[in-house]
């Protein structure tokens, strides 16, 4: 047994993490040797006790494995561990950093530009309209959301990145096998079809807790550049989400509500204690971004050829449009794309300041394009 078959097993086991894996591995020595340790070995461990100890002594490693491995293979589900050069530094940097990582999808190869939108499950009609305006923004600019997948705002950010054909990250609270909401199971599917993932620490098995959620949030944390909350109660998981930020040196940002509004006491109390107001994703540009420049956007680097480097949707718009206008139906005949995903496109490039369109409905390139 290796030390990747090590964080993935111990991860398997309940009431195991990160500091009795570390307390295990310096009292043993090797893998192998955890795994052949005696109950009586094992109970001598600091912060392993009887009951652990029998539980680890129990686990069946070579079935076990062999299960979750399958399972994970089956599923498109790849499992990165402490162990692995490609598990995510921002994660390893936390104190109880996750033994193991299940991913469906694809992460970004860094966080450099990722920010994180979190907020109440219960929404009002305000903090919908703010929660799309922010994820739009998020995803116009280049930067990667990371959220929990829950109801309310994580939903609403998750949804309004992947109709920019941005990049999401979802959170999860159990295991991928686990799937809560059940309902954004078709958003989940959305999120990897536009190049995120859907992660998560526990097993694929591992069920859904609400004590799981602070474990959870941690990750949404330590994943992001910044935390915008958008709408949350005094004791809801965004502020939990919030703290947890603060805690990682971590920017933390939020929007106002009214003041009469439950759901707004949060925000008002991230603000009061030195959380930076928010009125658009710009604010958030400006502290995340340096090469941000208001009222044009984050200017996209080049290529060789002197294009902007884009997703390539966006770059073969780009391309029709540097040779001159063109309407809708002469973009559709030209990129053989569906009127849904070229108006995405369009959408994506008109909030990047790049395109416009005219009263005549034909789209171009912006002057300073």
């Amino acid at each position: 047994m290796n030390y990747r078959e090590l964080c993935i097993g111990i991860n398997m086991i309940s009431g195991l993490g990160y500091l009795r894996y570390k307390a295990l591995c310096e009292a043993f020595g090797s893998p192998d040797a955890i795994r052949a340790a005696e109950r009586g070995e094992l109970q001598k461990i600091p912060g392993i006790g009887q009951i652990i100890a029998e539980r680890i002594v129990e686990f069946d490693w070579d079935a076990e494995l062999s299960k979750e491995l399958a399972i994970a293979d089956r599923g498109n589900v790849r499992i990165t561990t402490l162990a692995d050069d490609d598990y995510p530094e921002c994660l390893r940097e936390l104190s109880d950093p996750p033994l193991a990582l299940y991913i469906r999808g694809k992460l970004p190869k860094d966080f450099d530009r990722s920010v994180a939108i979190v907020g109440s499950r219960r929404v009002s009609n305000y903090g919908e309209r703010m929660a799309v305006l922010m994820a739009e923004g998020a995803a116009a600019n280049g930067f990667t959301v990371v959220s929990g997948l829950a109801h309310g705002i994580d939903t609403i950010a998750h949804s309004s990145v992947v109709k920019l054909m941005g990049r999401t990250i979802g959170v999860l609270g159990g295991g991928l096998l686990h799937m809560y909401p059940k309902e954004n199971i078709p958003l989940a599917r959305e999120i990897i079809n536009c190049g995120g993932a859907i992660i998560s620490e526990f097993p694929l098995n591992f069920p859904i807790s609400r004590h799981n959620f602070p474990r959870r949030n941690r990750i949404v944390a330590a994943l992001s550049r910044g935390v915008l909350v958008v709408e949350a109660g005094i004791e809801s998981g965004a502020m939990i989400t919030a703290r947890l930020a603060l805690e990682m040196g971590k920017d933390v940002f939020a929007v106002p509500g009214r003041v009469d509004n439950f759901q707004a006491k949060g925000c008002h109390k991230l603000i009061k204690e030195g959380a930076a107001l928010v009125e658009d994703f710009g604010d958030v540009c400006l502290a995340l971004s340096p090469d941000w420049i208001p009222g044009i956007g984050q200017r996209p680097k080049e290529d060789d050829e002197g294009n902007p480097i884009l997703p390539p949707d966006c770059l073969q718009v780009y391309k029709i449009l540097k040779n001159g206008e063109a309407d809708l139906e002469e973009l559709q005949e030209a990129t053989g794309m569906d009127t849904g995903v070229l108006l995405a496109v369009l959408m994506q490039l008109e909030i990047k300041l790049m395109v416009e369109r005219d009263s005549e409905h034909y789209y171009h390139l912006t002057e300073i394009h």
